[in-house]
C-alpha cells in the first residue's frame, strides 16, 4: 500500500509539472503589494498530496507566494501546526491578520479565499 501512494504521488506531482497553470500578470507595483500581503501567510502541507497541489495550483494561477512548510517531514512545521490548529491535515493556510492567527483547513475553503483575496 505504500509503494501504491508513493507512486501514485508522483504521478500527481508530474502532471502537476506537465500541466502547470499561468500566473496572473500585474505591473511590478501591484506585485509587490500581493507579495508583502502574502507574508502572512503560511501553508502547511504535503508535497504529493492532492489537496495541497490543488491550492499550490491556485497559488500559481493567482501569482502569490505564499511560505510553503513541509508538516510531513519536518517535525517542526508539524508540531506548530498540531499546536496551532488543533490536529496534523493538510492543507491548512495559516492566516496572520491584525495580530490574530486563523487556520483554515479545507482545499476548497483555502481557493475561494486565495481567489478571493488576490484576484
Amino acid at each position: 500500500m505504500k509503494f501504491i501512494r508513493w507512486f501514485l504521488g508522483r504521478i500527481i506531482l508530474l502532471l502537476n509539472f506537465v500541466f502547470t497553470p499561468r500566473g496572473v500578470k500585474r505591473s511590478a507595483e501591484d506585485q509587490s503589494k500581493v507579495d508583502e500581503q502574502a507574508k502572512s501567510y503560511a501553508l502547511y502541507q504535503f508535497e504529493a498530496c492532492p489537496f495541497c497541489v490543488k491550492v499550490r495550483r491556485a497559488m500559481k494561477r493567482q501569482s502569490v507566494k505564499i511560505e510553503l512548510r513541509d508538516a510531513k517531514n519536518n517535525d517542526q512545521h508539524r508540531a506548530e501546526l498540531e499546536a496551532g490548529g488543533g490536529r496534523v491535515k493538510v492543507p491548512c493556510l495559516r492566516i496572520e491578520k491584525d495580530g490574530k492567527t486563523e487556520w483554515m483547513y479545507e482545499s476548497s475553503d483555502i481557493v475561494a479565499y486565495l481567489e478571493k483575496n488576490f484576484a
